[in-house]
């Protein structure tokens, strides 16, 4: 796509619609949400959790530029008895894949690629069908038939033999090239870290440099984010300044998931980077703000496209309706707009999301599973759309 092509060119080739959003993410339409009454619901949820010992991390939400809530609990490492930390450092599982969706956005906006470009113009090796057919904006929507590596036989016991970086990142798009579609391209939706570690390869290819330097160079370094990085499995499992994640096993006793061999060597595209929640909030704004992605290309970027469907409400609570976009997802929550990622892996639960009509961010980093009926994502969602 040319440097100079419009929104509206690009809206016209696509088929979808974009909602203006004004320098720091609020939206441009009128907001007819209100204001959180008070805070103490969610102080009070948040003390119970601690003395339960039934969510460990940090939880910060921030308001024009001050924090409104900020709270640590638990251990970052239960053996060293080392405490979180506002700075403390934890892995953000899919969280990431808003990095890569950005990097996608600043290639389109230089005029590097076009969204709509198959991906076999930019990576070789898949079958017909998959290369020629499957489109980058089919990636970013979770709309290309493509699945999950981390489940195909033989990945985890390959990717332990790993030791470099772009081993890691050829040995996963070794397996996907391998891997069938579980439909035809843009015919359903399945969420897939597949598609998004092709994303980050494609990234690699265009700029000349590896994904993990163009993140960091582009995305992490203008955005302030100081404590951010894809940080190695050894240096993970040893700096007191990161949080060990802690799953629960059967019997329902915590482990530390470094120690049994949970994580691979390095994140990839698709999970598994590195922030603190200052950092998370330093993102968003650098984002919304127009720093990351000029004001156009922000807005098509941060638009819902296509639904996931509705959540049925829980007794008492409204439903949920939720948005897939270019790897930065949305959801409607009491009539007000919710833009950000989620993520989660053994023993790590995170969420990094904004409120365009309230002007909050809410960030949750969790070194824990969600315990049964503990979810903070979902809780702070109630508290600031109510």
């Amino acid at each position: 796509m040319a440097q100079q092509s419009s929104r509206r060119t690009f809206l016209r080739r696509s088929g979808l619609a974009v909602v203006p959003v004004v320098a720091g993410g609020a939206s441009a339409r009128p907001s007819s949400a209100r204001e959180p009454r008070s805070f103490d619901e969610l102080e009070k949820y948040l003390d119970k959790l601690q003395a339960d010992d039934s969510f460990s991390g940090t939880v910060l939400v921030v308001k024009a530029g001050r924090p409104v809530v900020s709270r640590s609990m638990g251990y970052a490492d239960r053996e060293r008895r080392i405490r979180n930390r506002a700075d403390t450092i934890f892995c953000l599982a899919s969280v990431t894949k808003m990095f890569t969706g950005v990097a996608i956005g600043q290639l389109v906006q230089r005029g590097s690629l076009d969204l709509v470009d198959p991906i076999g113009k930019y990576l070789s090796g898949f079958e017909d069908g998959i290369g020629d057919k499957v489109t980058i904006q089919q990636l970013l929507t979770h709309t290309s038939g493509l699945g999950d590596y981390m489940q195909l036989p033989g990945y985890w016991e390959e990717s332990a033999t790993w030791t470099t970086p772009q081993q890691a990142m050829d040995g996963v798009l070794r397996f996907i090239r391998s891997e069938p579609l579980a439909f035809a391209p843009g015919t359903a939706a399945k969420y897939s870290n597949s598609g998004f570690h092709v994303l980050g390869c494609i990234v690699a290819k265009i700029a000349g440099v590896s994904y993990y330097d163009y993140i960091r160079t582009n995305i992490f370094r203008p955005a302030g984010m100081t404590s951010s990085d894809f940080t190695l499995l050894g240096q993970w499992r040893t700096d007191p300044r990161f949080a060990h994640p802690y799953p629960t096993d059967e019997s329902g006793k915590r482990y530390d998931a470094l120690a049994a061999g949970k994580f691979g060597l390095i994140g990839t595209p698709a999970g598994n980077a590195f922030a603190t929640a200052p950092d998370l909030v330093r993102f968003v704004k650098a984002l919304t703000g127009g720093k990351l992605l000029s004001p156009t290309w922000r807005d098509v970027f941060v638009t819902p496209k296509f639904s996931q469907g509705t959540l049925p409400a829980k007794p008492g609570l409204p439903a949920i309706i939720n948005f897939f976009g270019y790897g930065v997802d949305s959801s409607i929550l009491n009539g007000g707009l919710i833009t950000g990622h989620t993520g989660g892996a053994p023993g790590v639960s995170t969420s990094a999301e904004w409120y365009p009509e309230l002007g909050y961010t809410a960030v949750h980093l969790g070194n824990y599973d969600p315990a049964p009926g503990t979810n903070v994502n979902q809780e702070l969602r109630q508290v600031l759309t109510s």
